[in-house]
């Protein structure tokens, strides 16, 4: 597309030269998994976060699927979450062995509502997954009461969320421990998978560096059953250079999606993301909707705008799911809005004139 959804290259091509330096870097030192950038990576996007520790994994969906086994979560377990989400979310559940316990979310903000999960609460359940999905921030006060009334922990799926503030603390810094993916379409991302957990619980995070590398207690002897799931020195390396501009990114994000807000007005069938001021989103993803959602989109398309849909079918409604997750209530809000929405272009290389364009061929949908 002329003006694609996303372009994660430009990100690459503003910081050529330091990032290209870092790789030059790690190649020519000869230590490529879990050597001093990936140290160093950890302990500087912990204190970004504001947490304690962080343990750097393969992916996102590992470093979710870490934090759960961390917790002590596994079969005969629940853990709620939500079903308009990544499947990720709930891939990390099964791999733990749990079952996912699916909640409906508030409509107008898409995240989980914190009424549901008290209400679907069993015995079994032993976790809760709230996701700041799109970069928004979940309403965490609504959900740690909860979950502290209950004696169950918070795992929070910041995924797309890096950055984000609620109350005063950005996301990641809330739950007992969160989870944190670099997926080269993120707000940090890397040049390849990548993921971190972070906590300031010293044991838990003392765990997942264990069960990362096969449940070792010493080089080669393992105290429990693990698997391999590291971030990579060349990863660290690219993301070290990428965090200091992660908040002047974000910023600018803010200012595409303020000229969205501004310039859908004139297309009042186009609903745009509600905005919260007790909360810094950092829109990795504008997603707005609308009851026409399949013909605009083929619409943009015509005119080479690039738009995906984040996302179309939810998880419980998806073939390798069915008879493996637990659905306690109708999730009318969450099939309504799979239907709906609809993610316009959003990076922070897009420029005003070419948001201007996806605002002005919106204004000239005819539902």
């Amino acid at each position: 597309m002329r003006i694609p959804q996303c372009n994660p290259r430009l990100a690459y091509l503003g910081l050529r030269k330091e990032i290209d330096a870092a790789i030059a870097r790690v190649l020519d030192k000869g230590v490529y998994i879990l050597g001093g950038e990936a140290y160093f990576f950890e302990q500087e996007f912990a204190a970004y976060v504001g947490a304690a520790h962080g343990v750097g994994t393969g992916s996102g969906t590992e470093a979710l699927h870490l934090a759960l086994k961390a917790c002590g979560i596994g079969h005969g377990h629940e853990v709620i979450t939500v079903s308009h989400t990544a499947v990720a979310t709930v891939a990390a559940i099964d791999l733990a062995g749990a079952l996912p316990v699916l909640v409906d979310i508030n409509p107008e903000t898409f995240t989980i509502d914190a009424k549901q999960v008290e209400a679907a609460i069993t015995p079994e359940t032993k976790a809760v997954i709230p996701v700041h999905l799109y970069g928004r921030p979940v309403d965490m006060a609504e959900i740690i009461a909860v979950a502290e009334k209950h004696g169950i922990p918070v795992i929070e799926d910041c995924a797309q969320s890096h950055g984000a503030v609620y109350g005063g603390r950005k996301t990641g810094a809330w739950g007992t421990i969160a989870a944190f993916s670099f997926y080269p379409t993120k707000n940090l991302g890397a040049f390849g998978d990548g993921g971190m957990v972070v906590t300031s619980d010293k044991a838990l995070a003392d765990r997942c560096r264990s069960l990362r590398e096969y449940g070792w207690g010493e080089r080669y002897v393992s105290v429990e059953p693990g698997w391999n799931t590291r971030l990579d020195e060349l990863q660290a390396a690219i993301l070290r250079v990428k965090l200091p501009h992660l908040d002047k990114a974000n910023m600018r994000r803010r200012e595409i999606a303020r000229r969205y807000d501004h310039g859908l007005k004139k297309s009042p069938a186009t609903i745009t993301p509600v905005i919260a001021v007790d909360r810094t989103h950092v829109y990795h993803q504008y997603v707005v909707r609308h009851a026409d959602r399949d013909r605009l989109r083929e619409f943009l398309a015509e005119k080479d705008i690039g738009t995906l849909i984040h996302y179309p079918v939810p998880v419980h409604l998806q073939p390798a799911y069915a008879g493996r997750v637990k659905v306690p209530f109708p999730l009318k809000n969450t099939e309504k809005i799979a239907s709906e929405i609809l993610s316009l272009p959003m990076f922070p290389e897009l420029s005003a004139s070419e948001a201007d364009e996806v605002i002005a061929a919106i204004a000239k949908f005819k539902d």
